[in-house]
């Protein structure tokens, strides 16, 4: 029985079912359970920061102590949230945990001065409709300059890609520059990855070639996930990140039945 295709589009899973397409079933199709991982959860901690840095403080006083009052605040919600607690951290264990997110935000006043920033959106959401898809997704942060042109920000609180990789980390940011140009009309100046714990920005300038460029590959990727979705095909793809990941027991690359993977694992609930 052909499966049954999501109902949109994110630049994660665009970047998904590029790097694996099996994998790409197991999480966006099955939606089998995603374990909550140190990264991510501190990710989460980070952006909440972040966040509150914007939303609560205006021009002029967002400042690296506003920045830590506002982790100490994200710190303390997170420690009823089921995803901290499913980690099991011990009390060394979360204070490295801790420190290490501390370290990041303090990293991002490297990066820019926000007292300069004028955003117009936080955590974002933009959705459009590309042919018969559906495209979402949530920006970190839209801003204006001074000239009023938009610049599209988003924070990775992992490591920054070497030299070969960079572009390929760029493609999801710039559906998100994609994005801006079907819902708002218009053509963000520069889209911006700040790579909090090395820290370094990476830099691109969206062209409306590139764009048309995006929204061409965007559209291939979703009749693949269609043909894949109709003929059940959903092929592994394999390489030096296939022993971090959660679904390797049920790859054919390594002896394994996707087949097992739902009755295995439970299948989980999301929005498609």
């Amino acid at each position: 029985m052909p499966f049954e295709p999501p109902r949109s589009l994110s630049p994660s899973k665009v970047s998904s079912f590029r790097d694996c397409a099996l994998a790409f079933r197991f999480t966006a199709i099955e939606h089998l359970p995603d374990p909550a991982t140190v990264w991510t959860v501190k990710g989460t901690l980070v952006h909440s920061a972040l966040e509150g840095l914007f939303w609560n403080h205006p021009q002029g006083s967002r400042s690296p102590a506003a920045a830590a009052a506002e982790l100490d605040a994200a710190w303390t919600a997170l420690q009823d949230d089921a995803d901290w607690l499913s980690l099991g951290l011990g009390a060394d264990e979360a204070e490295a945990f801790r420190a290490d997110a501390s370290q990041l935000v303090a990293n991002y006043f490297k990066l820019e001065d926000p007292d300069e920033i004028t955003p117009v959106g936080i955590e974002l959401t933009l959705e459009a409709r590309l042919d018969d898809v559906r495209l979402r997704g949530i920006l970190d942060r839209l801003d204006r300059t001074a000239d009023g042109e938009l610049v599209v920000i988003d924070y990775k609180t992992g490591r920054a890609p070497s030299p070969a990789y960079e572009q390929a980390r760029m493609a999801g940011v710039q559906l998100y520059a994609l994005l801006c140009q079907e819902v708002l009309g218009r053509r963000p100046v520069r889209v911006k990855l700040l790579h909090l714990k090395e820290p370094t920005v990476i830099t691109a300038e969206p062209t409306e070639q590139g764009l048309k460029g995006q929204r061409t590959k965007t559209l291939a990727v979703w009749r693949a996930i269609e043909r894949a979705c109709h003929d059940e095909d959903f092929r592994p793809k394999t390489g030096p990140l296939c022993r971090f990941c959660r679904f390797r027991d049920f790859c054919p690359a390594y002896g394994g039945d996707p087949s097992l993977a739902a009755a295995a694992l439970g299948s989980g609930e999301g929005v498609a």
